[in-house]
């Protein structure tokens, strides 16, 4: 019975997003896909802002191609919500037109974000716009709904930790102690805005490029979070590999007003999985279908109550 009723939805999602409109948009030098629902005059339109890495409009990396922002659109499309994804800065090559890769600042992922907001904003065709962040992304989205009057805000699998401190923890389950140590040396002097010339083993960061990093790692989601007051819906899930339920709980205290979604068997991806093998696996698989309830909260927050 469920496997009919998931073969019923598939077709019901296939058909709203067949009638969808699909088009391609440059925004200055950032290169995106907006989707927009049939016969909807002014629909919301959620920007879907992509985790760490080189990851394009789909939500694939180079090694990775989980294809998150791909089917989290196509689910928003087929209730009736819009949505602009993007490719970002590196996504396909470095473009002349962000500078030099070594002058990259975490605020630059910021300016593009908060670019497109206003794209969407100044269009006039749409209802409510929210920001939809996942992972990294979620910290974009944070710092973009500091500077631009946005309607909502959602959290997908979003650290509460600075991404340097993220990464140690991270690291810290995968390496031995003593390959550990000096990683986590060299992270903490970057962080302090050192150079670390030669990098250790295990953190082949070109020293060039190690500025840029530092801005990333020290940007803290909490502290600006604490300062919105627009509605906010944090998910996690039970079976994410990078994050712990921790990091929900601090971002849910930092923002009281929160509503927030645990997915017991939600992975980093926004797919159920049922191991850690198969929770590797699922990485790669791009038509693997994201976790339902998880769709059932965000869409459901993004259409309740008026735009502002």
């Amino acid at each position: 019975m469920r496997t009919a009723l998931a073969t019923i939805a598939l077709l019901a999602i296939l058909a709203a997003n067949a009638s969808a409109e699909e088009s391609k948009i440059a925004v200055g030098p950032v290169d995106a896909v907006l989707t927009t629902p049939a016969g909807i005059a002014k629909p919301p339109v959620e920007l879907l802002i992509a985790g760490s890495g080189s990851v394009d409009h789909d939500g694939n990396g180079p090694q990775m191609k989980p294809a998150t922002l791909k089917k989290l659109s196509d689910q928003l499309v087929a209730r009736n919500i819009a949505t602009l994804r993007y490719d970002k800065r590196g996504a396909g090559g470095w473009k002349p037109e962000f500078g030099k890769p070594e002058d990259f600042r975490f605020k630059d992922f910021v300016t593009d974000a908060s670019a497109l907001v206003k794209y969407l904003r100044d269009s006039g065709k749409f209802s409510k716009i929210v920001l939809v962040g996942h992972s990294e992304g979620g910290l974009v989205a944070i710092l973009t709904a500091q500077q631009e009057t946005v309607d909502r805000l959602v959290l997908l699998t979003t650290a509460a930790r600075t991404q340097g401190e993220l990464l140690k923890a991270q690291l810290e389950k995968k390496l031995s102690p003593e390959a550990y140590a000096p990683v986590a040396k060299a992270i903490d002097s970057i962080m302090a805005g050192q150079i670390v010339d030669p990098p250790p083993q295990g953190l082949p960061i070109p020293p060039a490029m190690q500025p840029g990093l530092a801005s990333a790692f020290n940007e803290d989601p909490v502290t600006p979070l604490q300062k919105l007051t627009l509605p906010i819906l944090i998910v996690a899930g039970g079976r994410d590999l990078q994050l712990a339920r921790v990091d929900m709980i601090a971002l849910s205290t930092a923002a009281p007003q929160a509503k927030t979604a645990w997915e017991p068997q939600m992975n980093h991806v926004l797919v159920d999985v049922k191991d850690e093998p198969d929770n590797l696996a699922a990485y790669g698989q791009s038509d693997r279908p994201l976790d339902a309830n998880m769709i059932d909260e965000v869409s459901a927050f993004i259409l309740e109550g008026a735009a502002r």
